[in-house]
Order: structure tokens, then sequence, then C-alpha cells
């Protein structure tokens, strides 16, 4: 089956946005990045990133590089209703988090990245990666990033198809997604960048990828996700489509019951507008 997904998008991916999208044809949704070691000092603004509040299919991101926090970590963790694993990061761009070894900078690891992964999977959660093309164009042209395909257990491999380098207005370089697929040798590829259209779900079917993460679209319009699906004839019968009134009521809706203002106010600033690379 081909899955569409929900980003994990930092401001923007609380559990009604989620919910939101997973009532309009999302398969899976992500909570934001959340680091380790905030989360094992029980640092209140890191447990909010990955607080659940019904049992929308969601993966927690995490961003780690250290070994004895995530098992200190998963020591404590108690799954949840919707809980669909964990999903780790190798792609945040933030130079600050790329310094201190974690996010992009772990693409390089792949040997590391394994002992996470295995720690996740001996706890018996399933596990996927999220990777970039490299730091820099460098990285890209020695295709660092199928080291990590290739040789990570992960249930999938969501791939953003860009290096940390890039800016987000930059477009995403598809021209990868066969070599990735190939790397992974029937592991699932998850494309990641740009995904806005019915065409370029359909090029990127043709590559041989197993789904999409939608991203900056999906803050635009929530219900991308069924009209895509409406579009590629992946509904059946065709779901109708809300406008931007009705996806707003039905937001603050769940909003009210778990939302915290900050989202709220994000997610108003964007919903049904153009949104530019000073967005996200």
């Amino acid at each position: 089956m081909f899955r569409f997904m929900l980003a994990p998008l930092e401001g923007y991916s609380d559990a009604a946005f989620r919910t939101l999208c997973y009532n309009h044809g999302a398969d899976l949704t992500f909570t934001e990045m959340a680091h380790v070691e905030s989360l094992t000092l029980g640092n209140k603004p890191a447990l909010a990133k990955i607080a659940v509040h019904n049992s929308t299919p969601v993966q927690v991101q995490l961003l780690t590089g250290r070994e004895e926090q995530l098992e200190l970590f998963l020591g404590g963790f108690q799954p949840f209703p919707g809980f669909a694993g964990f999903n780790l990061n190798l792609s945040c761009p933030s130079p600050e988090v790329i310094r201190q070894g974690k996010g992009a900078a772990m693409i390089k690891r792949a040997a590391k990245t394994e002992r996470l992964a295995s720690i996740i999977r001996r706890h018996g959660y399933p596990v996927s990666v999220k990777i970039r093309l490299g730091t820099n164009a460098h990285e890209k042209t020695q295709r660092v990033y199928l080291n990590s395909i290739r040789g990570v257990d992960a249930d999938f491999f969501v791939v953003h198809a860009k290096t940390a380098s890039q800016e987000s207005g930059e477009p995403s370089d598809y021209s990868v997604y066969p070599e990735c697929v190939d790397a992974a040798d029937g592991k699932p590829i998850i494309a990641n960048g740009d995904v806005d259209s019915s065409e370029k779900v359909r090029v990127l079917q043709r590559m041989g990828v197993a789904g999409v993460m939608i991203g900056r679209a999906a803050m635009r319009d929530p219900a991308i996700f069924d009209s895509l699906k409406n579009e590629l004839g992946l509904n059946e019968p065709e779901r109708s489509l809300p406008d931007v009134e009705e996806l707003k009521r039905e937001y603050l809706s769940m909003y009210a019951g778990f939302g915290s203002e900050k989202y709220r106010v994000n997610f108003l600033r964007v919903v049904g507008k153009r949104i530019g690379s000073e967005i996200y």
C-alpha cells in the first residue's frame, strides 16, 4: 500500500493538527522532534512535544546521539493508543544540532545509528529513520546517505531529498530515489520534499518509493492527503474535501480540548495561504 505521511513540523505538529490531517487522509503522523536528553530530565516543553491525547497513529520523533540516554528514556516509556513507533532524526539542519553531532551530522554515522535503532528494536518498538542527503553538497556527492540506508535495520526510511545546507526554498532532488530504493533492498523508502501535486506523486511512484511525506503543503491544506488520494484513484469512493473555514472549525474544536496557544496561532497564520520558505 502506498502511504501518505504528515511530516514532523516544528511549531505546528501538535495533537490537534496531527488528528486533523489524519481525519483527511494522512496514514501516519509524527510528533515534533524531541531531544531525548530533555525527555529523560523531565523537561516540560520537551514532554509537551510528544503529548498524545487520542488514538491518531503517530510515531515519536527522537533526536539523540547517545545510546545510554536513549536506553534510559525507553526504560520508562509507556506506549499509548495510536503509538506506531519511534523515528530517529538524521535530518535536522540546525547548525547547533549538527555541531553537537546530532541531526544531519548522524548521516555519516551509520554504525551508531544502527546501535540506536537496535536499542529501540530490543525494547520491542517499531523504528524508522528520517535522513537528508548529507550536511553539504560534498557529502551528497559521496552518497553518504546510502550507507545509512544499507547499514541500518529500520522499518522504513524517510529521505528528504536535500542537504542540510540547502535553503528550504531550493528544489528537492528526486533523482536520488531510484538509487535509494535499490540500496534499501526491500525496505520501504518514503519520499519527502516539495510533494504538493498528484503529478509529483506519480513520478515518485514510478521511481519505486513506498510513500510520500508532506510538510508545507499540509500546513496550507491539511486535506491535501485526501485530495491527492482522490486524484490518484486511491480513495474509493472519493472523499469530500472541506474548505478552509471547515478545516479551521474542525481544528479549533479539537484545540479547545488539548491545544496550546502557540500552535493555534501558527495554524491560523498559514492554513489556506501561500507558504513561503520563511515559514518552514
